[in-house]
């Protein structure tokens, strides 16, 4: 009886064994299979977001080639991608017909002073609704969502009514006042704040360390990707701002370089059909922004990977 017990009672161990094994195997099989899967679908990826930048980066590169490009290549049929002969021809037609200084440098006066002022108008709104407990509080911060919402053409009549009011057409005032803070920089700004720990805030305060004190010798250091963020975000607004310049100068030499360019653009008189000169006015447009985002690009990613993070 005992041996016929212990056979019995070896047999349900085996089994158990056999069973543990097989669904080893099996799991080792599936694991093998998910990276077979994987294998193959990443050079998949890789080809397809490919593509994906070589369709949306192929105006950019048609634009910035035939900036260099004779008349003769920019008529040529077929179209020819890669210049045969390198030529400036068309920036000096370009500086020679239009004053191309001046509306370079009212976009760099617009576009900065816009900049500048987002990132401490909305660093300082968006420490006081992250860090701040005052009444109103999350009701300032839902007229903040609230404004994400409304359409930015629908302000562009009462904004040209209230420059009008204040006598600030035709001026930088009224090409950066109305831009200088936006729920969007606040949005960001309140979301990144609110990852800084209340304990190292509350230490400083118990050190004596004012609230003007911490939010710009320890929070602001804290929070650069958002900042270069929010930097990259608003001087490419600014800078390719094309409505409200538009709306807002009538004089010629308030004009910033897209209005210019359009203007110019529909001048016969003065673009004469010449596409080597707007490609030229337009890769000019492009530059100082590639090289702001190529500059600012590793705290751009840093930024928006963390900006939702709390």
């Amino acid at each position: 009886m005992s041996a016929n017990s212990s056979t019995a009672a070896v047999e349900p161990l085996k089994s158990t064994a056999g069973n543990k094994n097989t669904a080893g195997n099996r799991g080792n099989g599936g694991k093998r299979s998910d990276d077979g899967k994987r294998k193959f679908s990443r050079p998949l990826v890789y080809v397809l977001l490919s593509l994906g930048l070589l369709v949306m980066s192929a105006p950019f590169l048609w634009m910035g080639l035939s900036a260099f490009k004779t008349q003769s290549e920019l008529s040529a049929s077929p179209p020819v991608w890669i210049p045969t002969e390198w030529t400036l021809e068309n920036f000096r037609q370009l500086l020679d017909k239009l004053d191309l200084p001046l509306y370079f440098m009212n976009s760099v006066i617009v576009a900065v002073l816009v900049t500048v002022s987002n990132l401490v108008f909305c660093s300082m709104l968006g420490y006081a609704l992250a860090k701040l407990n005052f009444v109103g509080r999350n009701k300032i911060f839902g007229l903040v969502l609230g404004a994400l919402m409304v359409p930015g053409n629908l302000m562009l009549l009462p904004l040209f009514v209230l420059m009008s009011k204040l006598q600030l057409i035709d001026s930088y005032a009224g090409l950066v006042l109305p831009f200088a803070a936006g729920a969007f920089g606040v949005f960001l700004m309140r979301q990144f704040m609110q990852s800084i720990p209340d304990e190292l805030l509350e230490a400083a305060r118990m050190d004596g360390a004012s609230e003007w004190y911490i939010f710009w010798r320890i929070v602001m250091p804290l929070v650069k990707p958002a900042l270069a963020t929010l930097s990259i975000f608003t001087f490419l607004g600014s800078w390719n701002n094309f409505v409200w310049p538009l709306i807002a100068t009538n004089d010629p030499d308030k004009y910033t370089l897209p209005v210019a360019l359009a203007t110019f653009a529909t001048d016969p008189n003065k673009a004469g059909g010449s596409n080597g000169m707007l490609m030229a006015g337009a890769f000019l447009i492009v530059l100082p922004v590639l090289v702001v985002f190529i500059a600012l690009q590793r705290h751009f990613t840093q930024g928006i990977a963390t900006a939702g993070m709390k």
